[in-house]
C-alpha cells in the first residue's frame, strides 16, 4: 500500500448515530425555554462536520454564540452517555474494512467533534483495537486540518491519507498537505475526487 497511515473523519464515514444524537438531543432541550423544537434527524445531518459554533448558529439562527455553546454542551453530555449505551450504525461492511487495513498500516480518527465523543464509538461497538490514535476539535481547540496534521506529525506518517464524506473534510486534508478520498456513501457531495460509493469500495481504492 502506497499509504503509511489511513485517517478516518467520523460522522458519515465510520458510522451514522445521527437517530441517537436527535433522541438525546430531544431529552436534553425539554426544557429550555428558548429551544421551540428539538432538530430533526435531517437537520443534523446537515451540520455533520461543523464544530461548535457555526453548529449552533445554523440549527438555532435566534441564540447568542454563548447560549449556543451553553446548549450545545449540555447536549453533548446527554449525547455522550446515551451513546455509550446504545451506539449508532454502523456502515454495512465498515468492520471488515478496519480489520483487513489495521492489519496493513495503523489506522487513526480525527473529527470536528466534541471531546469524548470518538470514545463513545469505540466503546459502544468495541473497535478500540483497529485505531493506533484519534484526535478531535473538542479536545485540541483545532481545525480540522490542523488536527490531520498533528496526528501525522505524532505519529511519524509520511504518506498518510484522508477519508470524508464532505467538502469540510476535503477542504482539511487540502489544509493538511494530504490525499483525500471521499465516502460517497455519507452525508455530503465531493465531485472530482476519489470516490468510493460503499464501505468496501474503500479497500479497492487504497490500493489503487
Amino acid at each position: 500500500m502506497k499509504y503509511d497511515g489511513i485517517l478516518f473523519d467520523l460522522d458519515g464515514t465510520l458510522w451514522n448515530a445521527t437517530e441517537a444524537i436527535a433522541e438525546s438531543w430531544r431529552l436534553a432541550l425539554a426544557d429550555a425555554p428558548d429551544i421551540q423544537r428539538p432538530p430533526t434527524v435531517a437537520e443534523l445531518e446537515s451540520v455533520m462536520g461543523m464544530t461548535a459554533v457555526p453548529l449552533m448558529a445554523k440549527l438555532f439562527p435566534h441564540l447568542s454564540t454563548e447560549r449556543g455553546l451553553e446548549l450545545f454542551e449540555r447536549c453533548c453530555e446527554v449525547e455522550k452517555e446515551h451513546l455509550r449505551k446504545s451506539g449508532g450504525k454502523l456502515y454495512e461492511g465498515i468492520e471488515t474494512v478496519l480489520s483487513e487495513l489495521s492489519q496493513k498500516v495503523p489506522l487513526f480518527i480525527v473529527s470536528n467533534c466534541n471531546d469524548g465523543y470518538i470514545s463513545c464509538f469505540l466503546e459502544a461497538h468495541d473497535l478500540f483495537s483497529y485505531f493506533k490514535d484519534w484526535e478531535c476539535s473538542g479536545v485540541t481547540g483545532l481545525e480540522k486540518g490542523e488536527n490531520i496534521r498533528l496526528i501525522a506529525e505524532r505519529n511519524h506518517l509520511r504518506r498518510p491519507v484522508y477519508i470524508g464524506d464532505t467538502e469540510i473534510d476535503k477542504n482539511a486534508a487540502e489544509q493538511a498537505g494530504v490525499p483525500f478520498l471521499h465516502a460517497g456513501y455519507g452525508f455530503g457531495k465531493v465531485p472530482g475526487v476519489p470516490c468510493a460509493k460503499t464501505p468496501l469500495q474503500l479497500l479497492s481504492l487504497l490500493e489503487e
